[in-house]
């Protein structure tokens, strides 16, 4: 496997390919980049499977290279800050490390790459990429005025759908407004975790307290945290099939 470097600190760039060098040697560092000129540049020249790419360079951010290249494997981003992960899984990003991070952390986002027959793990295996299987996002930023915060995917309990407002509902009952439609919060989300029930709920399977039964088929469920006053959430008739099946696998 053969990967890009992309950082403007030359110090960052031997440790990642010392780190690499342990974790996964099987990875093979063809070339590095430390401004987006330059970046824009080898990804053309440069034959790879794999971009490590920090987002602060010394003449731009690392998402002017999307706008100049045409990038089409998998991108790790690594940064010291913390207030762009959502746009890098917008661009091919299937992890987001904040610096300074560890061997582990290095080691679960290789693995997430996923790139080898058998469906077995990057660093388990030393195979030829095959195909990219989807990604799901792990973490979703949220803002509370002036502030921020990462809310993982276990957190989560629902979304639900008000009007112009997308609610993020946590198992603790904290709720958070995001400012994304409910379809693509759903493309996002692993299908084995969560289930889109109706056009304005998203549940998760953990925060299901209990679930009733009407004729005609339709199922009421019973959240934790429980829904304000007058709301109810109904499995809609259309999905009653698959919902069924979500449960029983």
């Amino acid at each position: 496997m053969k990967a890009i470097i992309i950082e403007d600190e030359p110090l960052s760039a031997a440790e990642l390919r010392t780190s690499l060098a342990e974790v996964a040697p099987y990875i093979e560092v063809v070339a590095t980049a430390s401004s987006v000129a330059e970046a824009v540049e080898t990804i053309d020249r440069v034959d790879h499977d794999l971009i490590f790419m920090d987002i602060h360079l010394e003449d731009g951010s690392g998402f002017d290279i999307f706008e100049r290249a045409d990038i089409s494997v998998p991108v790790i981003f690594i940064t010291a800050y913390d207030s762009y992960a959502l746009k890098a899984f917008e661009n091919k990003g299937i992890d987001y490390l904040l610096k300074p991070f560890g061997l582990d952390d290095l080691r679960r986002a290789i693995d997430k790459l996923g790139l080898l027959s058998g469906g077995g793990s990057a660093s388990a295996e030393h195979g030829a990429p095959t195909q990219t299987p989807p990604v799901y996002q792990e973490r979703f930023l949220v803002h509370m005025g002036a502030r921020m915060k990462s809310v993982t995917t276990a957190e989560i309990a629902y979304f639900m759908a008000d009007g112009k407002y997308l609610h993020l509902m946590t198992h603790d009952g904290k709720d958070y407004i995001l400012d994304r439609s409910l379809t693509d919060v759903g493309e996002k989300l692993p299908p084995n975790l969560f289930f889109r029930i109706n056009r304005r709920f998203i549940i998760s399977f953990d925060a299901i307290r209990e679930m009733i039964r009407y004729s005609g088929s339709r199922i009421k469920v019973l959240l934790n945290p429980p829904l304000a006053e007058g709301e109810e959430a109904f499995v809609s008739t259309d999905r009653v099939q698959d919902f069924r099946q979500w449960l029983n696998r």
